[in-house]
């Protein structure tokens, strides 16, 4: 019964001494066949002594529990997080990697200490010390230069290792327990956890030398990889590219190396051959125009690219050995983007399909299908200038009093001229500059102001000629009496 954890100092193999220990062998394979000591630190390393794992989270995180015993671990009772562990009294800590499981003391009876999932490997002989402190199941067979490797790591006043130490993976090879009801063997090594993730202080050993077996050309190559994506993420966050991982197009040919008196009549000439060409351009310098000999051959589909591709090189041309090469420039496409869809970062006509209206920069689709889009004009919705048509400002009610009647069905229609005189007739004939809103709202406000107080008192003086018309105009009887 024997069990496979590999570490990223390499890997340990442990034999359990199920004769002695089983419920603690057990525990200890159940908790290995369901992945819970996957990417488990290393800690409490003491030179020549002992270091302690088994903890997924470790002590460098608040969240950690100290582990759990499988059987809590499947019922996710916290009474059943740890259990009583058994010292065999035959069993002592007297080589170097004896295996065994920590424990604490019971806050119930002292004298009964609790085991979980965390265990102890010795790095020395002679560690006695931890013994009735440790219940042991196991010793190390084979991985004795792991263990000469962690006992020689750098590690702070805790014991902790600068550089991470962690188990990496674990592999059952021999298993005599039957599995518990509720066990579920994962079928893959899960990934770590995003509490794991943020205990990493120094990324293992292996991912720091993972340059040493390389020759200096790879280096290089991979030096240029790294600074290439860097470089395209900038121009990504200067809005240059829509996105770093743009590709150039593959029906795009590059041709250098060419005479200053070939112009692009000659090499869409001379490439046609290959299939239709859609743009052939000479890249000449902006303020001399002398050709730069080389240039951009665009052809329909990307079968006719490659042909050319095969049949072209080394080409003689008007005395010139021609270079062709498939292009690696994409500004072509970052200008059409730029110019089709990019507005506020963000594509200004999505119904184009692609990244901004072009379609060679889909990457993802990250808006709805078109037949689930609006297809108003303009979706109902009110527009800055830079971005779409104004929406039509909304009348007033005294405009809408104002504004010129509809002719009557029975009037006859006047003809063309009369029209334009009608519309000059409404035209204001101010030609100084249109008032901001808020100055007009302003004027018709005080001018609204003053018409009513004219209306109210053209009003009473009214009603006051009126109730002395029907004085004057009433039958005299005895209750009548004259003014004076």
């Amino acid at each position: 019964m024997s069990v496979l954890l590999e570490t990223s100092a390499g890997d340990i193999v442990i034999d359990l001494l199920v004769d002695h220990a089983p419920k603690l062998c057990e525990n200890f394979l159940k908790l290995c066949k369901i992945k819970y000591y996957n990417f488990s630190p290393v800690h409490s390393v003491q030179k020549n002594f002992s270091f302690q794992t088994g903890d997924p989270l470790g002590p460098l995180s608040q969240k950690s529990d100290g582990g759990t015993s499988i059987w809590g671990r499947l019922s996710g009772d916290p009474a059943e997080r740890t259990f009583p562990a058994f010292f065999h009294p035959k069993l002592k800590h007297l080589e170097r990697g004896t295996v065994s499981m920590a424990t604490a003391p019971s806050s119930a009876d002292p004298d009964t200490r609790l085991a979980a999932s965390q265990f102890i490997v010795t790095l020395g002989e002679g560690t006695d010390y931890l013994d009735g402190k440790a219940a042991i199941f196991g010793k190390v067979v084979e991985g004795f230069d792991v263990l000469e490797k962690i006992n020689d790591a750098f590690v702070d006043e805790k014991g902790y290792p600068l550089v991470d130490i962690r188990i990496k993976h674990t592999i059952i090879l021999d298993d005599p327990y039957p599995d518990p009801a509720e066990l579920r063997e994962p079928s893959s090594s899960p990934p770590p956890s995003e509490e794991q993730l943020k205990t990493i202080r120094i990324a293992d050993e292996a991912e720091l030398h993972e340059d040493d077996d390389l020759d200096e050309e790879a280096l290089e190559k991979r030096r240029r990889e790294k600074d290439a994506y860097a470089s395209a993420l900038t121009l990504e966050l200067m809005g240059d590219l829509p996105f770093a991982e743009v590709k150039p197009p593959e029906n795009v040919l590059f041709v250098c190396k060419l005479n200053p008196v070939t112009n692009d009549e000659d090499l869409e000439l001379i490439f046609g051959r290959f299939g239709k060409i859609l743009s052939c351009e000479v890249i000449r310098d902006q303020k001399t125009g002398d050709s730069l000999q080389y240039a951009f051959i665009e052809y329909e589909d990307k079968s006719m690219c490659e042909a050319a591709y095969f049949k072209m090189q080394g080409v003689l041309i008007d005395d010139r050995r021609i270079h062709v090469d498939f292009s690696q420039s994409v500004s072509k496409l970052a200008d059409a983007w730029r110019a089709a869809g990019y507005r506020r970062g963000k594509p200004n006509n999505p119904s184009r399909g692609g990244w901004g209206g072009v379609k060679e920069l889909e990457k993802r689709r990250q808006y709805r299908a078109e037949a689930d889009r609006s297809t108003g004009k303009d979706y109902g919705m009110v527009h800055d200038d830079e971005d779409g048509p104004r929406a039509a400002p909304r009348k007033s009610r005294r405009e809408e009093e104002d504004r010129p009647r509809p002719r009557d069905e029975g009037r006859p229609r006047r003809d063309d001229g009369d029209d334009r005189q009608d519309r000059q007739r409404y035209r204001s004939r101010s030609r100084s500059p249109r008032r901001r809103d808020g100055d007009r709202d302003r004027h018709h406000g005080r001018d609204d102001g003053r018409r009513d107080k004219r209306d109210w008192d053209r009003n009473r003086n009214r009603d006051r000629d009126r109730d002395r018309h029907h004085d004057r105009d009433r039958p005299r009887g005895e209750g009548y009496r004259s003014r004076r």
